[in-house]
């Protein structure tokens, strides 16, 4: 008998939308996005995940549509996401279907005809009990929507948070650090960004991966050093050499990290907020060193070294240890190091496009909060370095006061602190292609003198 394909089952949008709007909701809560979707079902994951960062990218617009067609926040907070979820995407359903050339793929965009998401949308709130009293409001709220978008649109663009999608005091700060380019950087935050590889020297070269991806069809350009850029995005396992520990995922900004810092063999270094390990691979991988990688996560610490092994890289017994890197009493042996990096925690201000909750999770007051903390981090760790040796100070932050206003301060506290060419301030700014190939990062690169 010949054998027939089973094609995968895929779920209904009707419940991508609901898992969709728990996502939202624990957001709005105070959760992490990868938190909550990690709660999500496996089947339904994918898809989700999709669904839900288009929302996070849209929620100022949505909440704020939302509001003007159902002023009287619903007392249940699901269908209050609910809401917001299906009319960020209904929007965008119409948006499309009236610019049928736009480049839905490259804007990360999930795509459904808007009459599907109006009638999943209903069958959503149907299917479940405490929600379906609530049939009718869903149905002729989108509805109207559809009826009124232009009118509505006009309306809600005057709140500053549904024009740009960003909470105002975000909006604001942007304003005031690049008065020439706030836009365009507010902007780039919604285009997700590229998967970026880097080629690790110990297991393959450039060239070697670039013809493996060739071979199965896989677009990809060169950028930095040891960088490769694929054309679209894939799972890990579906591209070749994963398994064989010939490249990690890692973004053309944080590439900078190790070779800016350029270990030699020989030399005593130190990564002082480690996790999740891309930079001290990447350490290992340009030199033979004696390396010490430090975070107060212990889970995050075991998937440095399982990180290490699917690479391939020497790792002493010794080199992982979970410690808070400013208790320096309760970690450091006393010998100094030749170099540290200093990849401190941040608001992550300058990855948004890869972690878009994160716009809404954070509060003003958090950027003092973290500017704090990376003080007495870099102050510490100072003293571990070496007469000679060198440190770099490093955030995926986008705020001065964590970048530049943070450098200058430590070198004023430090004058034996001589810094050094670096690149400063990274911007993820849209190119020519409505993409940008980096997230937004500083580097401050400091000498100690004798």
């Amino acid at each position: 008998m010949p054998q027939t394909s089973v094609k995968p089952h895929r779920p209904s949008l009707s419940r991508i939308l609901l898992a969709s709007a728990q996502n939202v909701k624990a957001v709005q809560e105070g959760q992490s996005l990868t938190e909550s979707l990690a709660a999500t079902p496996a089947e339904l994951r994918a898809a989700t995940q999709a669904v839900s960062f288009h929302v996070m990218r849209r929620l100022g617009l949505a909440s704020e549509i939302k509001q003007i067609l159902v002023p009287r926040t619903p007392s249940d907070a699901l269908l209050d996401a609910l809401l917001k979820v299906s009319l960020a995407l209904l929007d965008t359903a119409m948006h499309v279907a009236e610019n049928p050339n736009l480049d839905t793929m490259g804007r990360g965009l999930p795509v459904y005809a808007p009459h599907t998401v109006v009638d999943q949308a209903v069958n959503a709130v149907a299917g479940q009990r405490r929600l379906q009293k609530f049939k009718g409001l869903v149905n002729a709220t989108l509805r109207r929507f559809t009826r009124e978008r232009p009118s509505i649109l006009t309306q809600a663009w005057q709140n500053p948070e549904a024009q740009w999608n960003y909470p105002v005091w975000w909006i604001e700060r942007v304003r005031q650090a690049y008065p020439d380019h706030w836009q365009q950087l507010l902007q780039a935050g919604d285009f997700p960004g590229p998967l970026t590889l880097r080629v690790n020297r110990r297991q393959a070269s450039i060239e070697d991966v670039e013809r493996a991806l060739q071979e199965m069809g896989m677009g990809s350009r060169r950028i930095g050093r040891s960088g490769l850029v694929l054309s679209q995005p894939k799972p890990v396992n579906d591209i070749p050499g994963f398994k064989e520990g010939w490249w990690s995922v890692q973004d053309a900004s944080a590439q900078r990290a190790a070779e800016l810092l350029e270990p030699l063999d020989g030399e005593r270094v130190l990564d002082a907020c480690a996790a999740p390990g891309g930079k001290s691979a990447h350490l290992l991988e340009l030199a033979n060193i004696e390396l010490l990688a430090l975070d107060n996560d212990s889970t995050r610490l075991q998937r440095i070294g399982q990180n290490f092994e699917r690479l391939r890289l020497p790792m002493a017994p010794d080199s992982l240890k979970c410690a808070d890197a400013s208790s320096i009493e309760t970690w450091w042996d006393g010998r100094p190091f030749d170099a540290v990096l200093a990849d401190v925690p941040c608001t992550a201000s300058g990855v948004v496009r890869r972690h878009p909750d994160i716009r809404w999770l954070r509060r003003e007051v958090d950027i003092a909060r973290t500017a704090a903390l990376q003080g007495r981090i870099i102050d510490a760790l100072w003293a571990t370095v070496r007469p000679g040796g060198r440190m770099l100070y490093a955030t995926c932050s986008i705020f001065p006061e964590e970048g530049e206003d943070q450098a200058r301060a430590f070198g004023s506290r430090h004058p034996d602190a001589k810094r050094q060419p670096a690149p400063g301030q990274i911007l993820p700014l849209l190119d020519d292609d409505s993409g940008s190939a980096f997230d937004g990062f500083f580097y401050a690169l400091f000498v100690k003198q004798a």
